[in-house]
């Protein structure tokens, strides 16, 4: 007999009582389990009893404000994080997205773009889970791609911190090196059939690759633009065994 499926985990952390309740209840409705959180502090104490299968993250919070804890949940639980932005918040939405978080919405957002989020990023998560686990890691100019437990590091061995779309963005171009990508084909192979409505501009996204794995990223060495054509990762790749955690 199949066992029944467990609803996914959300953990809501905003300040804003006024958004959080109404929000939580429209996700019950929809089929989450959610739990909300006032506060980073109130948020890490609850993960600290359950973990949360992703994070829905208000960035402007007092006390430990919400960049910060996206980092802690990116780096230290590899956890999902969809930001929740002000207009006014362009560069912290950067700084998000660089940190790792796999999404922003900005306020005030519909919710049922919200919810399509949500299932588009968890879809990503499950199925970059059932992956094989016998793949070996990318290496490419001092470079290493631990594609499993997607994890990149640098030549000196410190992690570099890249969100979900970051990793299948490189991961598309270390399958495919020295080969000219265009956006349709990047696209699809980032996105697949959510990529219509998920499109924050290919170009957005390699500008935020390209600040994580060129040494300058205003005179690009690694990941090329091709005029008319789209980009190209300019090296060889090479694959090696896993290092130990």
């Amino acid at each position: 007999m199949t066992e029944p499926q467990l609803p996914d985990r959300i953990l809501l952390v905003d300040d804003e009582e006024a958004l959080r309740d109404p929000l939580a209840a429209y996700l019950a409705k929809q089929g989450f389990h959610v739990r909300q959180a006032e506060s980073a502090a109130a948020a890490r104490t609850i993960l600290r009893d359950m973990p949360a299968d992703i994070v829905l993250l208000d960035i402007m919070m007092p006390g430990e404000d919400g960049l910060s804890l996206c980092r802690h949940l990116v780096e230290a639980q590899k956890t999902p994080v969809i930001l929740l932005t002000a207009k006014g918040e362009p560069t912290d939405r950067i700084v998000g997205l660089e940190i790792g978080a796999d999404d922003y919405v900005v306020k005030p957002f519909e919710p049922r773009e919200l919810v399509a989020r949500i299932r588009s990023v968890l879809r990503r998560a499950n199925r970059a889970e059932a992956a094989p686990t016998l793949e070996q890691d990318f290496l490419f100019e001092g470079w290493r791609l631990d594609p499993l437990k997607r994890r990149l590091t640098d030549a000196e061995g410190a992690v570099v911190a890249i969100s979900s779309a970051e990793f299948r963005l490189l991961r598309a171009f270390l399958d495919h090196p020295r080969q000219v990508l265009d956006r349709d084909r990047l696209l699809d192979m980032v996105q697949g059939r959510e990529a219509h409505l998920f499109d924050r501009s290919i170009d957005n996204a390699i500008s935020r690759l390209r600040r994580k794995v060129e040494p300058d990223r205003t005179d690009p060495r690694l990941i090329l633009t091709v005029r008319g054509g789209g980009y190209m990762l300019a090296t060889d790749v090479t694959r090696a065994d896993s290092q130990p955690a």
